[in-house]
């Protein structure tokens, strides 16, 4: 049998994990649809829904599986092992990921006249984007948008409703200048004004009638209804009157319902698989979705082979904001993960919030911060120190800073290697060169804000922060096994360890 037939036949194993991603990645463009996705496979596999604003006491039972969302754009799903009885501390196994990725927000008055009889579109670059990478891409437009409701004849009253967006056709577009009109010095190097060189082209300027009868007729009739809606309303007014007719199209409401909105924009070409032997996977937003994926899966499979023995709670957590420094109401710097431990723990103790409960809870518990790690770039491989250059398609990454820019130690390094070991998947190893700054994680916020033990890990990719990502469907895979593991086999792991340290030397 020839090696690229063995090749093929390894990788066509993971096919269908990796098709499944596809469809996750192509249908998530924002944190909102990401969390909704989340939602739907959640509820196909029995999970029962709570509200965030409600007490969770008398609602959870040993053996029940459930999430809740905070802004609809971080949700916390978990599973009560079946053996839970009142009274016991349980220990929270924890996956913690970030559904935010860096992208052009529509900004609050977003309409912008362009030289040339175009019209543009106000944007605010959120987070740390590989900018040049959005030029002369198809872009969309999604997120969420807040329409109000007729008011009450006899109140005046109206109600907020929130609905989804996605507008789906290629909208938008960022133009490179030509090279002819580049001088020397800046075709050297692709240098983005992020405030004037990023603003996509939506339309063309009304004003390009060049005064025709009936191009003005036509004009007229475009507008008119929309305009009429939009004016009187000083919210609308900075918005461009075709772009909030096509989300009222879309939404199917009228251009007055529409009140508010948080918008990005996103590259239209869907996830797909590449390579020769369909090895890879190409997409956008793969740091961090591809971890949400991977932990939602995980979290799924676990809540039907949940063992008749387990006692903890399998949690997964995926935090907005990631990308620009998690402070926030939904960040992984807001009490949602502290929430979660403390409001699961009273309502399965019938609301006892005894903070000494609380503390041997978090003593028991562990959290695997999941985000995508650096692969080395064959084209680049002097930016990756030799003996720390994780591959592709290698397994999942451990990754570490003394400096703590990375929560790994030497006890929760481990942990990881040996859940490895018992899934039978490879781990890697990363750490930064000295002479290289290093990024971060929601790892260090989480664990200096709550005090649990965490480890830094993720899978590897190439082009973290492009508008289009890669990465391997073995590895994709491999965080899955990786994650079972940990729900699986974490608590007798654990337990073996001891928990005091000998010396070997003595005072006189």
């Amino acid at each position: 049998m020839s090696i690229r037939k063995v090749a093929s036949e390894y990788y066509a194993r993971h096919g269908a994990l990796a098709e499944q991603a596809c469809k996750f990645l192509s249908a998530s463009p924002d944190p909102f649809h990401a969390v909704h996705n989340c939602i739907l496979k959640l509820k196909a596999n029995g999970f029962t829904k709570l509200s965030a604003h409600e007490a969770f006491t008398g609602k959870l039972q040993a053996g029940g599986k459930y999430y809740y969302t905070v802004e609809h754009s971080t949700i916390v799903a978990f599973c009560v092992g079946k053996a839970y009885q009142p009274g016991q501390v349980a220990g929270f196994h924890m996956i913690g990921g970030h559904t935010d990725s860096p992208n052009l927000k529509i900004k609050p008055r977003s309409k912008k006249q362009g030289s040339g009889c175009t019209t543009l579109l106000g944007v605010e670059c959120y987070g740390g984007g590989l900018w040049h990478t959005w030029f002369d891409r198809d872009l969309s437009i999604s997120g969420r948008v807040l329409l109000q409701n007729n008011k009450d004849a006899n109140s005046g009253e109206r109600t907020i409703a929130q609905r989804l967006v996605d507008l789906e056709d290629p909208i938008a577009r960022i133009s490179t200048l030509c090279i002819h009109l580049q001088s020397a010095e800046e075709r050297k190097a692709f240098a983005v004004n992020k405030e004037n060189h990023t603003a996509p082209i939506i339309a063309t300027e009304s004003s390009s009638t060049l005064g025709s009868t009936e191009n003005e007729a036509a004009k007229d009739a475009l507008e008119q209804g929309v305009q009429e809606q939009v004016y009187g309303s000083e919210w609308r007014n900075g918005h461009e009157p075709l772009l909030l007719q096509a989300i009222a199209e879309k939404l199917e409401v009228s251009v007055d319902d529409i009140i508010d909105f948080e918008l990005n924009l996103y590259d239209t070409q869907p996830a797909s698989l590449g390579g020769i032997q369909k090895e890879f996977l190409y997409s956008a937003r793969l740091d961090n979705l591809a971890t949400v994926f991977c932990a939602m899966e995980s979290l799924t499979q676990y809540s039907q082979a949940m063992p008749d023995t387990s006692s903890d709670i399998s949690l997964v957590v995926a935090f907005d904001h990631e990308e620009v420094g998690s402070t926030s109401a939904q960040g992984a710097g807001s009490p949602v993960m502290q929430d979660a431990v403390q409001r699961i723990s009273a309502a399965l103790n019938e609301g006892n919030t005894s903070p000494d409960l609380y503390n041997a809870c978090i003593r028991k518990s562990f959290v695997l911060s999941i985000d995508q790690a650096h692969a080395i770039h064959p084209n680049y491989s002097s930016k990756h120190e030799a003996q720390h250059a994780p591959k592709i398609n290698g397994g999942v990454v451990i990754k570490t800073n003394s400096n703590q820019r990375y929560t790994t130690n030497g006890l929760t390094g481990f942990i990881v290697r040996e859940l490895g070991r018992m899934a039978k998947i490879p781990i890697q190893e990363f750490v930064v060169r000295n002479d290289c700054p290093c990024g971060s994680t929601i790892g260090p916020t989480i664990s200096a804000n709550t005090g649990i033990r965490v480890v830094d890990a993720g899978m590897p990719q190439l082009s973290m922060h492009s508008c289009r990502e890669m990465m391997g469907i073995a590895d994709l895979a491999s965080g899955v096994e990786l994650f079972n593991s940990f729900f699986h086999n974490f608590r007798s792991l654990d337990d073996g360890l001891s928990k005091e340290i000998e010396g070997t030397t003595t005072l006189d």
